[in-house]
């Protein structure tokens, strides 16, 4: 039971002395987990059993199971109970996105570890297969990149973002073949698997994730992308505008590790969008 998640349902009625209640536990949540019942009274002046009566409204059984659940729903932390808000206008929202954005790429581009890019895409540039795993929304969408933007530079790219599909794949590779992984926490226990797997095939592995993460420590080498996130729930993850940023930095060094080769497919492709589709070359380069 999420005692939080309960109490900020709509629909919850409540009275005026069980919303005190409430607002002392949202409020302050290391007192209302080690406080007496007669504590948790005397703090929002109402009696004990009124007490008793709001901790069954949330579906507990006593106040000691009420405390229980309390202790067990505060590991989310208090960013949820009480979310940073202060942007709210159409413009003010914009401004937040792409500052955000804008800083996740600077120091993403501070902190990168060049030497281990360079040798990133020269793997990707060598390998006879690769494979992109990624799960969950974020992962998913950045392997989905990975082989968007590799394809038509001639590699060979498929990717999975299914967890039984990754290590059934992962036990079937050769040592020519490499694995890429993404996971924004660096704590996907799967993908750590898969790599094991992958390794053991003699397949190298690749983590684009969070350094001394274990998906990194499970890798052959690592592509670390360490991000403050801010307080704000609301706004969606600015690492996700680095992770794309360094899929197209590998992405470039791979196509300029045989520029010749890279050019031929991306024309056939750009000239079957000409004939096919657009009618003309005028429409996004490469796409």
């Amino acid at each position: 039971m999420d005692i939080f998640a309960t109490l900020m349902q709509e629909g919850l009625k409540l009275s005026q002395s069980e919303q005190r209640l409430a607002d002392i536990v949202q409020a302050d949540i290391d007192f209302a987990t080690n406080a007496s019942i007669t504590d948790l009274a005397a703090r929002a002046e109402v009696s004990p059993p009124t007490v008793t009566r709001f901790c069954r409204r949330l579906g507990c059984n006593s106040f000691s199971d009420f405390k229980v659940n309390l202790a067990k729903s505060n590991y989310v932390g208090s960013r949820y109970l009480r979310p940073e808000a202060r942007t709210s206008t159409p413009s003010e929202v914009a401004e937040d996105i792409v500052t955000k954005a804008q800083k996740a790429l600077f120091m993403m581009h501070e902190a990168l570890d060049m030497a281990a890019m360079e040798k990133a895409a020269a793997l990707l540039s060598g390998a006879e297969m690769t494979y992109a795993f990624g799960s969950g929304g974020n992962s998913s969408m950045i392997v989905g990149e990975l082989q968007n933007r590799l394809f038509r530079l001639g590699c060979r790219i498929t990717t999975s973002t299914d967890h039984g599909m990754q290590m059934m794949l992962a036990s079937a590779l050769n040592r020519e073949d490499l694995v890429i992984g993404s996971s924004f926490s660096g704590r996907n226990a799967e993908l750590v698997t898969s790599f094991e797997l992958a390794r053991a095939q003699g397949a190298t592995t690749i983590a684009l994730t969070q350094s001394g993460s274990p998906v990194a420590q499970a890798a052959d080498l690592v592509l670390a992308v360490d991000l403050p996130e801010g307080e704000n729930i609301f706004r969606p993850t600015s690492t996700r505008y680095a992770m794309l940023a360094v899929v197209d930095i590998l992405a470039n060094l791979v196509a300029y590790a045989d520029r010749t080769a890279t050019a031929a497919t991306l024309r056939r492709i750009k000239e079957s969008l000409i004939r096919h589709r657009d009618g003309d070359d005028s429409q996004l380069l490469g796409d």
